[in-house]
Formats: C-alpha cells, sequence, structure tokens
C-alpha cells in the first residue's frame, strides 16, 4: 500500500514539474529559436522591442475577439458574428469616445458589442435559429448598420465623415522610463536570449497602452472563471452536456444567454480597441476580417485560453513583420516554417500517422525549396502572409482539436425530462 501511494505521489509530483514553468520554458525556447533565425537570415528586426511592441498591439483584438469566440462555444453556441460584434465596438468607441472621453469609447465599444451579442442570444437561445446563420446575419446588419450610424452622427463634425469619425482621444499608457533606458542597453549588445528577453522586457515598460494591460488581464480573468470557479464549471458543462447539466439543476437556457453577452462584450472591446490604439478613430472597414481570424485563433488554440494567445500572437506577429520590414522578414520566416513542417512530420511519423508525416514533410520540402530559391518574398504575398501561417497552422494542428460536444447544438429547455 505504501509503495503504491509513494509511486503516484512521485508521479503528481512529475506532473506538476512541467506545468508550473511551461510557460517560461515556451518563452525561452521562442527568444532562442528567434535569435538563432537572425544569426541565419541576418533579418536583424525580428524580436526588436520595436517589433515586439507592434505585435503586441496587432495581438490583442485578434485575442480579445477570440477570446469572446471562447466565451460562447464553451458555452455551446457558435459565434461566427465575431466580425459583426468587433465592427459594433469600432463605431461605439468613435461615438462615444468623441463626445464622452477616452474611456466613455471603451465602455461604448464593449456595449455595442453586448448588443451584438443579445442579438445573437435571442435568436440562437430563445428561437433556436441555426448558430451560423445568426452569426452571418448579424455580421450583415452590423455592417450596414454602422455605416447608417456613421453618417448620420459623425457628418458635421471637425474630421468627421460618413466613413470615419472624428479623433478620440488617447487612453493612458504607460513609460518606466530609467527601465526602459537600461533594457534599451541591454538589447543593443546582441547577447544571446538576454537581449531578446531585454528587448521583450522593454516593449511592456515603454508607451504600453492601458487597453493592452486590460486584453491580458481579460485573458487570465477568462481563464481563471472559466476553469477555476463553480460558474465556469457550470457554464462549460452546458457546452459538453446540457442535458445532463440540467438534469442537475443548472439553468442552462440563463448560462448560454450570459456567455454570449460576454461573447459580444469581449469582441466589442476588440473593435474598440482597434479604433482607440492601433488607429486614432473610427473607419469604414477597420475591422478587416479579424473577428474570423480571432475566431480561426480560437479554434487553432483548442478552445483554451493559452492556445488562443498562442495563435492570436502567431498572426500578429507575422502581421507585424510584413509592415515593418517587408519581405525580408517574411523570407525569413519561411526558414523556421520549414523548420515546424519537418519537425511536425517526423512527430507525426513516430505517432504513425503516415499519411500525415507524407504531407507535412512535402510542405516542409515545398517551403524550404521556395527559401532557397527567392531572396526576398514579393510584396503581395508579404500582404497575404498572416493568413496563409493561419491556415497552415490550422491543418497541423486540427489533428488535435477537440471542441466542446456539444458546441452548435440547438438546444431547448426542458430536454433533459
Amino acid at each position: 500500500m505504501s509503495t503504491r501511494i509513494d509511486v503516484r505521489t512521485d508521479k503528481a509530483a512529475t506532473r506538476r514539474f512541467p506545468r508550473r514553468y511551461v510557460v517560461l520554458a515556451a518563452i525561452v525556447l521562442t527568444l532562442a529559436a528567434m535569435s538563432i533565425l537572425e544569426m541565419i537570415t541576418g533579418a536583424g528586426d525580428l524580436t526588436s522591442s520595436g517589433t515586439i511592441a507592434a505585435t503586441m498591439v496587432a495581438t490583442a483584438p485578434i485575442m480579445l475577439a477570440a477570446l469572446g469566440g471562447l466565451w460562447s462555444e464553451r458555452a455551446g453556441i457558435v459565434n461566427i458574428g465575431l466580425e459583426g460584434m468587433m465592427i459594433l465596438g469600432t463605431y461605439g468607441a468613435g461615438y462615444f469616445g468623441y463626445h464622452y472621453g477616452a474611456w466613455a469609447g471603451v465602455v461604448g465599444a464593449i456595449m455595442m458589442g453586448m448588443i451584438g451579442g443579445l442579438v445573437h442570444a435571442v435568436a440562437t437561445v430563445v428561437f433556436g435559429i441555426d448558430h451560423i446563420i445568426s452569426g452571418v446575419a448579424i455580421n450583415i446588419i452590423a455592417l450596414g448598420a454602422v455605416q447608417y450610424l456613421a453618417s448620420l452622427t459623425f457628418v458635421g463634425l471637425p474630421g468627421g465623415g460618413s466613413t470615419q469619425s472624428p479623433k478620440i482621444p488617447n487612453v493612458p499608457s504607460i513609460t518606466i522610463g530609467p527601465l526602459r533606458d537600461a533594457l534599451g542597453t541591454v538589447e543593443k549588445q546582441d547577447l544571446f536570449v538576454v537581449s531578446e528577453a531585454a528587448a521583450l522586457l522593454r516593449a511592456m515598460v515603454t508607451n504600453l497602452s492601458s487597453l493592452v494591460l486590460i486584453a491580458l488581464l481579460a485573458l487570465v480573468l477568462s481563464y481563471v472563471v472559466l476553469w477555476r470557479t463553480s460558474f465556469g464549471l457550470r457554464l462549460r458543462s452546458c457546452g459538453e452536456s446540457p442535458a445532463a447539466a440540467e438534469s442537475l439543476g443548472i439553468k442552462v437556457m440563463r448560462y448560454k444567454f450570459v456567455a454570449v453577452l460576454i461573447s459580444g462584450g469581449m469582441a466589442g472591446l476588440g473593435g474598440g480597441f482597434l479604433a482607440m490604439v492601433a488607429s486614432s478613430n473610427y473607419r469604414d472597414g477597420q475591422t478587416g476580417g479579424r473577428g474570423y481570424i480571432g475566431l480561426a485563433a480560437m479554434i487553432f488554440g483548442n478552445w483554451r485560453p493559452s492556445g488562443l494567445l498562442a495563435g492570436s500572437g502567431l498572426f500578429g506577429y507575422t502581421e507585424t513583420l510584413g509592415l515593418r520590414q517587408g519581405g525580408t522578414s517574411v523570407h525569413a520566416l519561411l526558414l523556421a516554417l520549414a523548420v515546424l513542417a519537418l519537425a511536425a512530420a517526423v512527430w507525426q511519423a513516430r505517432q504513425g500517422l503516415m499519411r500525415a508525416a507524407i504531407i507535412s514533410g512535402s510542405v516542409a520540402v515545398a517551403i524550404g525549396a521556395l527559401y532557397a530559391a527567392i531572396d526576398e518574398v514579393p510584396g503581395d504575398f508579404t500582404r497575404m502572409t498572416p493568413y496563409v501561417i493561419t491556415l497552415l497552422v490550422l491543418a497541423f494542428a486540427s489533428q488535435r482539436l477537440r471542441m466542446p460536444a456539444a458546441d452548435g447544438q440547438i438546444y431547448r429547455k426542458g430536454s433533459a425530462g
């Protein structure tokens, strides 16, 4: 008996070790890999503090949209309408931010997104309309509604018009001068991994928008609430087996309704971020499909907060590189992508997935050949790179994905009986 207890204790301790340090280890390994990539390819701006700061700005709205999808789908409601809710959020930030101040713009973005979530919740939870149809309808309605509201409220204002709002006041940003300067000195010394870590920290203490911190806080709170509270357990049970949850006394319809409202608020905040941080006003077409990319990032992340952060960061980083250095940096990423595809092929072969391994190996060879054949990626493909890489990563990750069991299913109250 005592021997068995000791074995279980040792196994538990072994399991706890990687969980405690997995995030730190992933950051260090990523910085080391990027440092090696810089040395091999000569691309000097892959891990600079400027690139990282721009990446955080590009990542935050996608991550917020992905969090919106996470809340909704964990409760069993597919939310294709994230794009429309982000569009509503951009208008909310523009209108309320201009008339009542920066923080009113943040609240206005959240509330407008929640209006979109309310429509989706009524359609799917109350009336049982197909989730995809409702989401697509919200995207179309939101686009037309915001264009109408913009022409109604912004025309005639200084700097405003039917396609944009006047300038919005900025939310506060954070800069710690002495720490910024010290980290900048270390970054310039070109020390392996150390300089990359200094650049990461410097980006976080130099003109860091308050909304970036709020987005990160929303990520942490989402994890805590959904996986560390009884409320979160009940909400997730509604997405796994609503009939069983209802048989245990859980108000399934109420939890689904609340989850979709929170989903809309998250997506609206992502739209507000685009208007207030990534830009300085509301503009027509500002979201650029980021609601759909957020949905893809959530799927890539296997419906988990840490995974969707990685997916959002991947898109934000590749988009940033394309804007900052164009084809040179994207060309360096081709080598990294070829190595990752080769590693995926080896792993798949070891798992006995020979067909998938052959496909991954072929992709690795093709990307490697492309890297060797050209010196710079053409501009048109540079703009496509974030979307192409997102599709490739989703294809490689699809074999390990597990969506909530009842996600997308229409549920009627009383089905447990």
